[in-house]
């Protein structure tokens, strides 16, 4: 995932993995921020593709979703497709679910399931994790959900799972995590830091962000790294959001944020493959959404 729902590549230390192993972001119809897709290319709304995603994510029961995971491990439907049926596993909080969980777990870790080629089927482990930590959250609330994860950041102890789940909580959990972000001087938790919150949809962030992505040199981050800010400001996905990385664009334009053509990919400087990001992830460009946008 870039940073890839409710759905969203980077080092394994900013918990980036090259196809969705976690809870995915996804979002789709909803009017007041933008489509976004990770591991779709360019979904809109009112297409097939459209539609199959909203099945899984409108699903009210996990009983028809258990099956699509299994079908994942065997390798008869694709992994995107059985990751987002967790996702939604996770997000209907059932109390059985728990024992699913356990279940197949276990089937993972005794390899009952022969598992398709070049396939790791322990991948899917953060994904099983974010439905236990959904269950949990129910019962014990936001703010003990954070204060759980706050001291496993510095030691990286904590998946995929956790940055999803991290994502749901409310506003205060974002505001905790930028100021540590800010706080600390250490670059490696900063970065880890940044990632957790481009997992957040709390608008109070589009700031932040967009100074990151600008110039994230100021921050003592790595250049490469802005573009977590600019996922950030895209998962958020609100037409403020979004016009504030189309600002932050031009101003690392005009600083030459980015020039070096190092940072770039493929025939594409590291602005214009931002901008391919865009179109990938949202099936717009920045221009089209300001415009729709409410």
């Amino acid at each position: 995932m870039r940073r890839s729902i409710t759905l969203l590549t980077i080092v394994v230390t900013a918990l980036a993995v090259q196809r969705a192993a976690a809870q995915v972001q996804v979002r789709v119809g909803d009017q007041g921020r933008t489509t976004y897709s990770e591991v779709h290319e360019a979904l809109r709304d009112s297409t097939p593709a459209a539609d199959s995603v909203l099945r899984i994510l409108r699903a009210t029961s996990s009983r028809t979703l258990w099956p699509i995971v299994g079908r994942m491990l065997r390798g008869t439907v694709p992994w995107d497709v059985g990751v987002l049926a967790l996702t939604r596993i996770a997000e209907l909080r059932e109390p059985a679910s728990a024992d699913s969980v356990r279940l197949w777990r276990q089937r993972i870790a005794d390899h009952a399931i022969p598992p398709p080629p070049a396939t790791d089927q322990a991948e899917a482990l953060p994904a099983f994790h974010a439905i236990e930590l959904e269950l949990a959250r129910g019962k014990q609330g936001d703010v003990a959900m954070l204060n759980a994860l706050l001291p496993r950041i510095p030691s990286g102890d904590y998946d995929l799972g956790d940055a999803w789940l991290f994502g749901r909580l409310d506003r205060g959990a974002a505001d905790t995590i930028a100021r540590r972000f800010l706080e600390t001087r250490d670059q490696g938790l900063r970065i880890r830091y940044l990632t957790l919150l481009s997992f957040s949809t709390d608008t109070s962030l589009i700031p932040l962000l967009a100074k990151i992505f600008a110039a994230p040199d100021s921050f003592d981050l790595p250049r490469r790294i802005g573009g977590r800010a600019s996922d950030g400001l895209l998962w958020i996905g609100t037409r403020a959001s979004v016009q504030a990385l189309l600002d932050a664009r031009a101003a690392a334009r005009a600083r030459g944020t980015y020039a070096d053509p190092k940072l770039g990919h493929a025939d594409l400087d590291f602005l214009g493959n931002d901008s391919s990001q865009v179109i990938s992830r949202t099936g717009r460009w920045l221009t089209e959404w300001v415009a729709r946008l409410p």
